[in-house]
């Protein structure tokens, strides 16, 4: 086994990112952003310049463009400029999971919206109307509690010292 001081088994970081990333396609992400978010959680320091995260995951520079491109969009990492110089360095948030969370509440809301359109439309009483209540209640529901949940978390971080 190769590991460093830290416990860290270099040989089976890459195929780590692989299977961590391809939980993520499962949920949605697409591909190649997976597996640069992958790439940037299982970095020590969490950051990567675009040449990094090629010769890591052996991609091309145009697929590292439109991965960090995509999850910059969608707000799963963040880009800097390198001291002194004219690369970019792109992060990823200590607290990311929580910050995706967060943003959760915009979509949440725009389901509540689209779902109380749609009971109109369909009519409370009719099969497809009422699927479409049960749905706008569950995610009432969800915007309802999503704040104190957080805040449990913000408390459970705080209690473990992080």
């Amino acid at each position: 086994m190769t590991q460093t001081q830290a416990g860290r088994d270099e040989r089976a970081v890459r195929p780590f990112i692989e299977r961590f990333a391809s939980v993520l396609v499962q949920a949605g992400i697409p591909p190649m952003p997976a597996r640069v978010f992958s790439a940037l959680l299982v970095t020590d320091s969490g950051r990567l310049t675009a040449a990094e995260l090629a010769a890591l995951l052996g991609a091309s520079p145009a697929a590292i463009s439109g991965a960090v491109r995509y999850l910059g969009q969608v707000g799963m990492i963040s880009r800097e400029r390198e001291p002194g110089s004219r690369r970019d360095v792109y992060l990823v948030l200590d607290d990311i999971w929580y910050e995706v969370s967060v943003r959760q509440d915009q979509v949440l809301a725009r389901w509540v919206s689209a779902a109380r359109d749609g009971v109109e439309v369909l009519g409370p009483r009719t099969p497809a109307g009422k699927r479409v209540a049960d749905s706008l209640d569950f995610f009432l529901f969800l915007e309802q509690e999503m704040p104190a949940l957080l805040e449990r978390w913000r408390a459970h971080r705080a209690a473990r010292g992080t």
